[in-house]
């Protein structure tokens, strides 16, 4: 079984498909709408200079997400 890990330590480029989401309550709900749910195949596409945020590529659009919101997704290279 692949190791699960925090979206926040994929490196540019690397794509990898959502395990889970860890977040509750809003914060877990504003994330699964913007299409951020388990099965889903994300690449990271590049990072700001300060690494925070970071976008990525999915379901053929690019969204970008602060890195404390990606640490609540879970997920498998």
């Amino acid at each position: 079984m692949a190791q699960q890990v925090s979206l926040r330590t994929l490196d540019d480029g690397q794509t990898a498909v959502i395990a889970g989401i860890t977040a509750e309550g809003e914060m877990g709900r504003r994330i699964r709408d913007m299409g951020l749910v388990p099965g889903v195949s994300v690449q990271v596409m590049g990072r700001a200079p300060l690494r925070d945020p970071v976008a990525l590529r999915l379901l053929g659009f690019t969204l970008t997400l602060r890195n404390s919101e990606a640490d609540f997704i879970r997920v498998t290279r």
